[in-house]
Parts: structure tokens; sequence; C-alpha cells
């Protein structure tokens, strides 16, 4: 889940241009959120946001897509190298094992990471093989059929 401030970054980031952190903070700051540079600096980190020119060439802060999401498969990179690197997903109770090709586990359980998906607990990675732990074997079972679906479209 995303903080108010968190979400209140992504509102104004999508609503209108932001050429850099101290704007971002103002913009913050009307919104009634006290912040500190390193507090901004944080969030834009979490948050992903890259830096784009605009129609009028100056450089402002967008979302990864450049559609507003901030979690699951917004950034079109990650989901690449996730789809591309991944070549068997299967669960067992909560735990989920992605079978990758060799030395790409890494890579993958890095996007995934990034993806932020609900219920994940956490990811381990060796050579070829990720490991997930979800909160349940719902949420193993669920994100289980959303990643076999993300890999069959891979190609």
């Amino acid at each position: 889940m995303i903080s108010p401030r968190r979400q209140a970054i992504i509102n104004i980031i999508k609503n209108g241009d932001i050429p850099n952190q101290v704007r971002l903070s103002e913009k913050l700051s009307e919104l009634g959120f006290a912040v500190t540079q390193a507090t901004v600096s944080r969030d834009i980190k979490f948050l992903r946001l890259v830096k784009e020119m605009n129609a009028e060439g100056q450089s402002c802060y967008r979302l990864p897509n450049g559609q507003g999401q901030a979690d699951g498969f917004s950034d079109g990179r990650l989901s690449t190298v996730f789809k591309n690197s991944c070549v068997n997903v299967d669960f067992a109770m909560n735990n989920i094992v992605i079978k990758t090709l060799p030395g790409m586990a890494g890579a993958a359980a890095s996007g995934l990471d990034a993806m932020r998906f609900s219920g994940v607990l956490g990811s381990v990675a060796g050579d070829d093989t990720v490991l997930i732990i979800t909160r349940d074997e719902k949420s193993a079972y669920e994100l289980c059929k959303k990643l076999a679906n993300l890999i069959k479209t891979a190609g």
C-alpha cells in the first residue's frame, strides 16, 4: 500500500510538469505535507520516477510507464526482463518457484521485487531459480497465474 504522501506525489506528477525536487516539495507543502529534500529523494526512488522531456523540451518527472501506475507491471523494461528470463513457474502452498535461464534469476527477482505485488513477503534468487514466499496459499496461486500468463506472452 502506498502512503498518502506518495499517492499525492503520483497525483502531482500525473497532473502537471514537475521539473525538480524543489518544485515537488513546494507542491507537497501546498497539500499539507511537510517534507525534507531527503524524504522527497527517497519517495522519488521508491516510486521509480524518471526524468523525461515534456512538449516544451523541459526535463520533468514522470511515473515509470507514463500512465500513473506505481506497482504491478508498471515499468515495461522490468516486465520485459522478467518475461524474457523466466522459463517456468509453479507453486506449492505459499511458495512460488520460478525457473529462469542460467544466470538470470537475480534479474528476474529484482524485476519481480520492483513490481511490488501485494501478498509477497520476499524473494530469494539463486543462479536459475527464484523462490517467492507469499502471505498465504491464495496469494501464491493468484500470483503464480499472473506470472505464468506473463511468461506465456514472452517471445
